[in-house]
């Protein structure tokens, strides 16, 4: 490994924490890690709530350390991004011209935020939320601001009304769904949000869609139009109706994309020499059908350390359980697992508070939607990561029922583990 010369494409928590774990895997060769940002590895959940609320700052926010990088021989680069990959010859081409050879390529460059293609988008006062510099921007505005209109009512969309109801700044979300995060959660752990919201004084407007942004003389966004023709009174507006994986370095250079950039299942792209982590892998999983595009915290740094522990000799597939989580208020949803709409869904706890939804597939555990319920949440995890019995929908559904206690019966059997199919492709969860 001393010769080896690993160049990792991103610094956000995949590349810096596949940096991290190379050195701690005791790899000798060079790290070089390359990212668009000046600002150190940083955190992005908590963007969105105690930066944004004004709870942390950015040294708060740091990964590691500043010293970490230099302490363990690991090359920062900054502000100068990737032009080009020259597969032929194994370098990578930065926006300066300089060349940087690799023996191994490590792509984790992400995600960006989808734009909201309506007249008026480009208005001042109207911005995404994915970096430290948008968070400062956004922290600036709501400190003056009268009316917040978010457009999209996912992870991050709910969480920047969350902070922003806060922080005393009303807020109205507008969801084109007929229901607040749909896509990662069922109607039981929405319907909680979504009344949480609304006592907190969060205005939720649902099945509607934004046609228009008006703004006035100065160019600062006054009006949000909605396809119903109400007008919304804004001069804040956050979008957050999901990302786009950042896909052009790699297709460009002749690398297999779709939803994301394609890798196996031990995450190496259709060059050997090649791997993507984090939020712009597909890749396939034991969890789901098809591959998965997974955008959390725990998928980048688990992909991270998979990839470094494979770069140190140690190959195998990955197989780590997808779990999500999002803070709103004093609720704490967490998600294991992936599901589906046809699964069979079983409440436990009190739906008006700390609750779990326990998801069943053919009859076998294949996730769970928890609010304020950990112990749930990480039983589960551990449930669905071992080759043990599980408990049934019908154990689940009897009165007084708890994963803390329960016992698997003696006569269980280990249940099958669910395939993995090239032939189908899940959703893509995108918790903040």
């Amino acid at each position: 490994m001393a010769g080896q010369r690993m160049v990792i494409v991103g610094a956000g928590q995949a590349g810096s924490d596949t940096a991290a774990a190379l050195r701690a895997g005791g790899f000798t060769g060079a790290v070089t890690l390359i990212g668009d940002e000046a600002a150190v590895p940083y955190q992005r959940p908590p963007l969105s709530k105690a930066y944004l609320a004004g709870r942390t700052d950015a040294a708060g926010l740091e990964l590691r350390p500043e010293g970490f990088y230099g302490a363990h021989g690991i090359e920062r680069v900054r502000r100068d991004p990737v032009a080009r990959i020259d597969r032929d010859r194994a370098g990578v081409v930065l926006a300066s011209g300089r060349t940087l050879p690799y023996d191994r390529l490590v792509l984790a460059t992400g995600a960006r935020p989808r734009s909201l293609p309506v007249p008026g988008a480009g208005l001042t006062g109207v911005q995404a939320l994915r970096s430290l510099a948008d968070a400062e921007a956004l922290r600036r505005a709501l400190a003056g601001a009268r009316h917040l209109v978010v457009v999209g009512g996912g992870f991050v969309g709910l969480e920047v009304a969350a902070t922003a109801s806060g922080l005393g700044v009303p807020a109205t979300v507008v969801e084109a769904g007929a229901r607040v995060m749909g896509r990662t959660v069922g109607p039981e752990v929405s319907e909680r949000l979504a009344a949480e919201h609304r006592a907190r004084g969060v205005e939720l407007v649902l099945g509607r869609e934004v046609t228009a942004l008006e703004g006035d003389r100065r160019g600062r966004v006054r009006v949000v139009e909605l396809n119903d023709g109400r007008r919304l009174p804004a001069d804040v507006v956050v979008v957050g109706i999901g990302v786009l994986p950042a896909v052009e370095l790699a297709a460009d250079a002749g690398l297999e994309v779709g939803g994301g950039i394609v890798v196996d299942a031990r995450l190496r792209t259709s060059d050997r020499a090649v791997y993507a982590v984090g939020d712009c892998a597909r890749f396939p999983s034991p969890y789901a059908p098809g591959r998965l595009r997974l955008e959390s915290v725990q998928n980048a740094s688990d992909q991270a350390r998979h990839v470094a522990g494979q770069l140190c000799g140690a190959p195998a597939p990955y197989t780590a359980v997808p779990w999500f989580w999002t803070e709103q208020y004093d609720l704490r949803v967490q998600i294991a697992g992936i599901v589906r709409a046809g699964d069979r869904r079983v409440t436990v706890g009190d739906p008006a508070g700390r609750f779990s939804v326990l998801c069943f597939r053919d009859g076998l555990l294949v996730g769970a939607e928890s609010v304020n319920r950990p112990a749930d949440h990480m039983i589960t995890r551990r449930l669905l990561a071992s080759d043990g019995p599980r408990p049934t929908p019908d154990e689940a559904a009897r009165p007084g029922f708890d994963l803390k206690t329960w016992q698997a019966p003696a006569s269980a059997q280990a249940p099958a583990q669910p395939q993995a199919s090239t032939q189908a492709q899940a959703p893509a969860p995108a918790p903040a």
